[in-house]
């Protein structure tokens, strides 16, 4: 039987070597061709200035990358920073593709780069190479601070460096006040955050930049709240937590906040005070709750408190991030087309100066070339050329009106703001402001950088140094003059008839002036009303900037405060050609 098996294996053995030559090829060796090119090296990960948030001082990366070759791959290597950390060669599995995939450990804080050479058999080579960066640890920036969204190409909370969740497909507004991005809302699109993790407790702020959009009219911009399982579709349950949202007002945007306490709700409402005109640049929004009142914030101004008895924090598990959606939607307060930047929360009640800092930390002024002072008057009185609060003298207010951003400085009587001149003056000055004339008084200093008049303490008239900027009643009319002082004499700048505006006209007009050591010219509108020769200014004993008011040091012919408006208050230390100030218009 063993000898008839091996009989039967030995024909069918023969009849497979048989078949292997009737009617198919045998291996044929085929020359591959010359070897024309260099290998391709394309890195897949990590991408190309991608940015790592991490609190950890070192990291992995993950590396992936694909190399191709017309012949054979030969050899290749990776570098970080230009160090080798890996070598392959021979024996690819493909030897005209390959496919690999590493981790580089010990990734510390800083930008890296990442580069892989390939090698074909005929010695011809490629590299490719990436940057990336490990960035620093988050810390917070403020006492207090609990969460922080930088909204810089990601949705990542950085103090506990996790992801926040994205509902639908919102996106990224591609300008920003703080770093490189900034949130754009789109239609049923928002985020949301687990609130476990923040530790809420009897005090809670929120502040943020934000540039509204008014379609839809109406929406959800910051919500924690409690479900609603009696309407799950239409939610509305505000007996916990807070809905900070905002509604058409006129046309405006009135913003307003919900607090409740465990049983009841408490509005903070602070009607037109509250409003925000469609269009507007970026604003500062905040709000703050402790355990007696709530308060809404608008570029540092308070525009409404209300008491409250606390906040509860039951069933607030889950932080909605430019929605009202999911826990307040019953009255269509939904996604948020809008921009919002630099999200922070903080676990206490943040104090008026404290958020007028964030502000001022937050919105850094980048000034033009040889620019020293730039007053906006959006609710504050801050040169933000470095962040300096001018000194109030008086009660000067807010015009509620502006020729650009949110608001203007009004006068008031015996009421003005004084700046050092530290850092102000040279032998080249220049200023630029917009102005609406109140012609009562008939009479009134507006800039004014002048010595002391020790011999005249209540009638001061020093003209020798410095300059005076002021306007004087012309038939009606009011015409604005300078008094420059070269150190022992004056030389005015009188454009007669020229340099006239009409109060009644009720409009805003651009002022401007500028000091050489040859000349000083006075500009309404762009258009120089009066060029007079100067030998230079003096500066000596010219260490307060008075605006809006001619005291303390122009007094003596009762060029004192100005009821007038100002808006856009730029100082420089050259001297501005027309067309320059033209362009400021």
């Amino acid at each position: 039987m063993k000898k008839f098996l091996k009989y039967i294996t030995a024909f069918f053995m023969m009849l497979a070597i048989a078949s292997c030559n009737d009617g198919i090829d045998g291996i044929t060796e085929v020359d591959p061709g010359a070897d024309a090119t260099a290998p391709v090296v394309t890195i897949k990960a990590p991408l190309n200035g991608a940015k790592f948030k991490v609190n950890d001082p070192v990291i992995a990366v993950d590396i992936e990358f694909e190399v191709t070759d017309d012949i054979e791959v030969g050899t290749i290597t990776v570098f970080i920073d230009g160090s080798q950390i890996a070598s392959y060669s021979g024996d690819f599995k493909d030897y005209r593709r390959v496919l690999q995939a590493l981790t580089a450990e010990n990734i510390a804080t800083g930008v890296h780069e990442l580069k892989i050479t390939a090698t074909d058999l005929d010695g011809k080579s490629t590299s490719a190479t990436v940057t990336f960066e490990k960035e620093p640890p988050y810390i917070p920036l403020f006492s207090n601070e609990i969460f922080y969204m930088a909204f810089d190409n990601d949705y990542v909370e950085l103090i506990s460096v996790k992801p926040t969740t994205k509902v639908g497909s919102p996106l990224f507004a591609g300008t920003s006040v703080v770093g490189t991005n900034a949130y754009k809302g789109a239609t049923d699109s928002y985020l949301t955050f687990p609130t476990a993790g923040l530790n809420l407790g009897s005090e809670l702020s929120a502040s943020f930049w934000y540039k509204v959009n008014t379609d839809p009219d109406r929406a959800g911009v910051l919500v924690i709240g409690p479900p609603d399982t009696a309407n799950p579709t239409a939610q509305n349950n505000r007996t916990s937590g807070f809905r900070f949202f905002r509604e058409n007002a006129g046309g405006k945007q009135r913003f307003k906040l919900n607090v409740g306490n465990g049983t009841a709700d408490t509005w903070v409402d602070g009607g037109a005070a509250a409003d925000v005109a469609a269009g507007s640049d970026w604003v500062h929004m905040a709000f703050t709750i402790s355990a007696t009142s709530a308060i809404v914030y608008i570029n540092g101004v308070l525009v409404k408190e209300s008491p409250i008895t606390g906040v509860s924090w039951t069933g607030c598990d889950v932080l909605s991030i430019m929605s009202g959606a999911p826990r307040f939607t019953g009255w269509s307060h939904k996604s948020d087309n809008s921009f919002m930047d630099d999200l922070r929360l903080f676990n206490k009640a943040l104090t008026l100066s404290e958020i007028q800092n964030i502000i001022a930390v937050t919105n850094p002024y980048v000034p033009a070339a040889n620019e020293t002072l730039y007053m906006p008057f959006d609710n504050n009185y801050i040169n933000v050329v470095g962040n300096t609060t001018a000194t109030k003298v008086g009660t000067p207010g807010y015009a509620g009106e502006a020729k650009k951003g949110t608001n203007a400085y009004a006068g008031a009587t015996d009421s003005y703001l004084t700046l050092p001149t530290t850092g102000l003056t040279g032998e080249s000055f220049s200023a630029t402001m917009w102005y609406k004339v109140n012609a009562t008084p008939d009479r009134a200093g507006i800039l004014v950088a002048g010595p002391e008049d020790t011999a005249n303490p209540t009638a001061q008239n020093n003209r020798k140094n410095g300059f005076r900027f002021f306007r004087e009643n012309a038939g009606g009319k009011q015409r604005f003059k300078l008094n420059v002082g070269n150190g022992t004499a004056d030389v005015w700048v009188d454009g007669g008839t020229a340099a006239d505006v009409d109060p009644t006209l009720n409009a805003w007009v651009h002022l401007a002036f500028t000091i050489s050591p040859t000349k000083a010219i006075v500009y309404i509108n762009g258009l120089p009303v009066k060029e007079s020769a100067i030998t230079g200014i003096d500066w000596t004993g010219c260490n307060i900037l008075s605006i809006m008011s001619g005291a303390p040091r122009f007094t003596g012919w009762s060029h004192l405060s100005d009821l007038s408006y100002l808006d856009e208050l730029h100082l420089y230390n050259k001297t501005l050609t027309q067309a320059e100030i033209q362009s400021m218009m």
